[in-house]
């Protein structure tokens, strides 16, 4: 077995023993009683409050063979594995009561969205001798404090952002209203993202092979990576306000728009600008190449 297939592994092993865990603790009478109590008290639905429980516990547990790894991208795929366990969580209790069709288009595009992110992880992580720039910037400008800003930046924080971002999924779990014009917006909105994605996906991957064997240089600049610099980053954003939609066209509640605008903040003013940085300290022609369009779409240069 190669270096990659045994890291792999180890990954696996992680993400079995993190869902071992969540299993136990929702089979544990003490401890989902205890939290139906604290939900009934804030007026929440008793599933809500569970689910971002266990995908808490499910996190520190991530987080625990992260610093025994030693490589904070233990955690990477964690983004997209546990919004398909969620829905799954509240929809198939919910299979006899919410919109079945609903039910089954939300599923499909959540599922569709966690395979493709999720084999993109796998196929560029090249093993454990490899951690994200940011992680090890973050590693080397925090010291001491790394552990912490480990736990509490890296786990944690994308944690409770994506927690937020499926508030609308939930939102779906808990209605039976018929199928309407809003739906229809909603399923095109999110699966147009992500095929933005999955082109933008493949476009790079391509683009890196044909670098790697010299036979291209300088920055990706056609295909959808000619209107946007970061297309992957627009349709990632695209399909948490797809999923809003679905919550709008079910007349949920305001609050559930909270992940949709947290996931926007975050690539807007901090992921974007991050990676911008980068790419033009290292190369010095790049805004000269790249699209002129820094995230949302401009005209390909020329047009």
């Amino acid at each position: 077995m190669s270096t990659k297939g045994r890291d792999l592994v180890v990954v696996g092993v992680a993400y079995g023993v993190a869902l071992a865990v969540v299993l136990g603790l929702a089979r544990w009478p003490g401890f989902t009683e205890r939290l139906a109590q604290l939900a009934t008290g804030w007026g929440l639905d008793p599933a809500l409050v569970l689910g971002g429980a266990l995908d808490l516990a499910a996190t520190l547990v991530i987080f625990g063979f992260s610093l025994g790894l030693r490589n904070a991208s233990t955690y990477d795929a964690y983004w997209s594995v546990a919004p398909i366990a969620l829905t799954a969580f509240w929809f198939v209790p919910a299979a006899s009561t919410a919109n079945p069709v609903r039910l089954a288009i939300v599923a499909a595009l959540v599922v569709w969205w966690g395979w493709r992110l999720t084999y993109n992880w796998a196929r560029g992580w090249t093993g454990f001798g490899h951690e994200d720039w940011r992680y090890v910037d973050l590693r080397q400008k925090t010291g001491l404090a790394w552990p912490l800003v480990n736990l509490l930046g890296i786990h944690l924080f994308p944690t409770v952002q994506v927690f937020l971002g499926l508030l609308p999924v939930h939102a779906v779990a808990t209605s039976a209203a018929p199928l309407g014009v809003l739906d229809g917006v909603a399923a095109a909105v999110t699966a147009g993202a992500i095929l933005l994605e999955q082109t933008a996906d493949r476009q790079l991957h391509e683009f890196r092979l044909r670098k790697a064997r010299g036979d291209a240089s300088g920055t990706l600049n056609t295909g959808v990576w000619a209107w946007s610099r970061h297309p992957n980053y627009l349709g990632e954003m695209g399909f948490w306000w797809g999923l809003w939609l679905f919550a709008v066209g079910i007349g949920a509640e305001g609050w559930r728009i909270a992940g949709a605008a947290a996931i926007t903040l975050m690539f807007v003013f901090v992921s974007v600008p991050m990676i911008e940085a980068r790419h033009r300290a290292r190369r010095p022609d790049y805004d000269a190449e790249a699209a002129p369009g820094v995230l949302f779409p401009r005209p390909p240069r020329g047009r």
